[in-house]
């Protein structure tokens, strides 16, 4: 028994395995070989998986997003020209005083939406800030608790941060790689790309608006457009759509036949509600995201999981960098819940 005891006893110490710590470069013993481990001093967690390296080609993706960036917002720009060309001659026409009010909302929209586009575009997302890691002496109890290694950046990596391959950097706080802004979205520009949706989404209602407000004006009025008025009145629902379809017909082939003035602003009308409604619901995720206090990448990561945020609308004024103060009279989530159980 005693043999066997001492045999079972050596086999364990052979199994033994020795780690060392890349955040603070101490020898640890672990019972068994394990490809992730947490080291009990500093917190770091070892990741000793094979990591497949990105390849070096994406400074080439990055000279491509740029160069779709300044793309878009050449179209951008033609379209917003294409627009006062076609409307503004319409608006100019009823009054001076309707064609300067709207000329200036115009330009001032015009700035929001562009300015904020390439300011997002461009500005970094939010590099991680750079600390003190492998030694013993240089890093405290703690210091480096759940921080992992990159090895695309060869950088320690926060909980917070995640590693883009499009960007090849690693950025802190990350949302999501946004292929249209050729950027990612994180902590340095998530303020800009939300005033960026706001703005484009007032800019897009705006201008749709504005197209049907001049298509109105330059139509020549429906033939039996009281025929047109009758069916409405006397059809049941089903017909009723039926109609409806007739008369946006009718109205469209009046603006495609008329003058191209008129096949632009059904053009833009049609763009501005789509991408309104797109970015809408953009905007809208994005604050829910925002409000619940996580980024995309942290929602995808905690579905199936029981983790339940703290819900808050000062997570919302946080986020805006609005005063603390005002936090105390807003409600949350779990007070609404233990209001509602009592």
């Amino acid at each position: 028994m005693e043999e066997s005891s001492q045999g079972s006893f050596i086999a364990t110490i052979n199994e033994d395995y020795e780690a060392i710590c890349w955040g603070c470069g101490l020898n640890l013993v672990l019972p068994s070989y394990a490809p992730v481990f947490k080291c009990g001093w500093c917190g770091a967690i070892t990741n000793q998986n094979p990591v497949r390296l990105e390849t070096k080609n994406f400074g080439l993706r990055r000279i491509r997003d740029r160069c779709f960036v300044v793309i878009l917002a050449v179209f951008m720009l033609f379209v917003i020209c294409g627009g006062i060309w076609a409307a503004y001659p319409v608006l100019f026409s009823i009054s001076l005083a309707c064609g300067v009010f709207h000329c200036v909302t115009t330009v001032c929209m015009a700035i929001s939406t562009l300015s904020t586009f390439i300011l997002v575009a461009f500005k970094c997302a939010g590099k991680p800030a750079d600390i003190l890691y492998g030694t013993h002496p240089g890093v405290g109890n703690s210091a480096l608790n759940n921080y992992t290694f990159c090895p695309h950046c060869s950088k320690p990596k926060s909980p917070r941060t995640h590693h883009c391959r499009t960007c090849g950097m690693c950025v802190l706080d990350m949302d999501h790689h946004c292929p249209f802004i050729g950027n990612c979205v994180g902590a340095g520009n998530h303020k800009n790309f939300i005033a960026f949706l706001i703005s484009a989404v007032i800019s897009t209602t705006y201008a749709s608006v504005m197209c049907v407000y001049c298509l109105i004006h330059i139509l020549p009025p429906l033939e039996n457009g009281a025929a047109y008025a009758s069916d409405v009145a006397h059809a049941n629902t089903l017909s009723v759509l039926r109609v409806v379809k007739n008369i946006v017909l009718a109205y469209v082939a009046n603006a495609v036949f008329v003058s191209v003035r008129g096949l632009v602003l059904v053009y833009l009308f049609v763009a501005s509600v789509s991408v309104a409604i797109g970015l809408s619901v953009l905007l809208w995720q994005q604050l829910s995201y925002i409000y619940e206090g996580k980024t995309y990448l942290s929602h995808l990561s905690a579905q199936g999981s029981e983790e339940d945020g703290e819900k808050s609308c000062g997570n919302l004024l946080t986020f805006f960098g609005c005063p603390h103060a005002i936090e105390r009279h807003l409600p949350t989530i779990r007070n609404l819940r233990k209001r509602h159980k009592k």
